[in-house]
């Protein structure tokens, strides 16, 4: 039992990783909520099943199809939104409220267009899982695992080592230096977005190939790794990923003891405690003021 737990947590901590990468890289750049992220993420597993169940395209062509969709879409809202937003000098508040909205919209376009019932990827038998350690595991929670590695690994290596990362730090430490700088801070925070909206995708495609979609699919998702981002740091790529991971832990092992529905209750639980005794989450650190 333990066993199966601690894999079950492991693979929904692998999951709440990237929604956490894409969301904490989207709010490095912009210093607000993106809630539409969590629309993105359904849509990006709706595109999928929309390119191969009924479009009737194989697998390998209908998924990078999906994210690419999906990409473009955030990157959209970027341009079409929050951009004349931020000529207009709108505040962080005015910016999340029009996040919701777009959140609204997407989701319900969603609904009118593919209906509000489960839809699934799937189209193979379902076969006992292999034995791992003592605990079941199918090849798709394993394929989920090892591409959330693949791209957590991708994701810091060209946040940290190319020229696009570099860009995307010095945006998120002091845009107007950056912009001195000759950076071009709107190109930068739309690569931000495309970047973090393609993660969302893919994250929503490999859920809804191990445990089906609907169109709210995105909201609890983006909370879950709102959360990871917050307690793991929201300043650190490999802080997000560890919040991800003990949040996973967290809500797996806790209903060793508690019933399943109190998951959700676990992880608000995780960050209150971490709002309360570390508010710069595990590998965060404390911003320091200086008065002149």
């Amino acid at each position: 039992m333990a066993a199966q737990l601690v894999l079950n947590g492991f693979l929904a901590g692998s999951v709440y990783a990237l929604v956490a990468l894409g969301f904490g890289l989207i709010y490095r750049v912009t210093k607000f909520f993106h809630f539409a992220h969590g629309a993105v993420y359904a849509a990006g597993a709706y595109l999928a099943f929309a390119l191969a169940a009924l479009a009737g395209l194989p697998l390998p062509v209908a998924f990078p199809g999906a994210v690419a969709g999906a990409t473009l879409l955030g990157m959209g809202m970027e341009w079409a939104v929050y951009r004349p937003l931020r000529k207009r000098r709108s505040s962080s508040l005015v910016l999340l409220l029009a996040s919701l909205g777009l959140y609204t919209v997407l989701q319900n376009v969603i609904s009118l267009g593919f209906g509000d019932d489960t839809k699934t990827l799937r189209t193979w038998p379902v076969r006992e899982g292999l034995a791992i350690l003592g605990a079941r595991v199918t090849p798709i929670q394993v394929a989920i695992f090892c591409a959330s590695l693949c791209l957590f690994a991708a994701t810091w290596a060209v946040v940290s080592r190319t020229r696009v990362g570099k860009a995307l730090r010095a945006v998120a430490n002091d845009p107007e230096l950056a912009l001195v700088s000759g950076i071009d801070s709107d190109r930068v925070i739309l690569w931000a977005f495309g970047i973090g909206s393609g993660l969302a995708a893919v994250a929503g495609i490999l859920v809804s190939l191990d445990v089906d979609m609907t169109p709210t699919m995105g909201m609890n998702a983006l909370m879950m790794g709102v959360v990871a981002l917050i307690i793991g740091g929201a300043n650190s790529l490999p802080g997000a990923a560890l919040g991800a991971l003990l949040l996973g832990l967290a809500q797996h092992l806790g209903v060793w003891k508690i019933p399943s529905e109190w998951q959700d209750s676990i992880a608000f639980g995780v960050l209150l405690v971490f709002l309360l005794f570390r508010p710069q989450g595990m590998l965060g650190r404390k911003v320091r003021t200086a008065s002149v």
